[in-house]
């Protein structure tokens, strides 16, 4: 009896470790949902109105984190590689295809978002950016 209470106890601690160690990590300064506050000649009001953002929550794979973002019209889907030096690819853009009165903000969004090549967090704050100089900044949502 004793040794069969061992052996199901070790097979319990060994369920226990496995399970836990398949847990994705997450990246929790990056894994957030993040309102856009800065972009182009689009004022903060436009950007509030439209509750312009990307959704950064999903679940991460490597580098790579499938994430969403809406504009005001169409909600998008992308998948974002962040690497430790700063370095950013955004790839596999897609969206639904409704039309909008006022898509200015999205249009823009879209034609410039899968040129980002570059990130940077300091605090609350996220900043996307190109080669070109165009730049993108974004507030964590949970934060006040």
């Amino acid at each position: 009896m004793k040794k069969i209470f061992i052996g199901l106890l070790g097979i319990l601690f060994l369920g226990i470790i496995v399970n836990c160690s398949s847990v994705p990590a997450k990246n929790p300064s990056i894994q957030r949902e993040w309102m856009l506050v800065s972009f182009g000649n689009f004022n903060k009001d436009q950007m509030v109105k439209s509750r312009a953002g990307i959704n950064l929550t999903g679940k991460m794979e490597g580098d790579k984190i499938r994430g969403g973002a809406f504009m005001g019209c169409n909600k998008m889907f992308f998948t974002g590689e962040f690497r430790k030096n700063g370095k950013m690819k955004i790839s596999g853009v897609g969206s639904t295809m409704m039309a909008c009165q006022e898509m200015k903000l999205e249009r823009a969004f879209v034609n410039s978002f899968e040129r980002i090549t570059q990130y940077s967090i300091e605090g609350h704050f996220l900043t996307l950016s190109d080669d070109k100089g165009v730049v993108m900044k974004f507030v964590a949502s949970d934060w006040d």
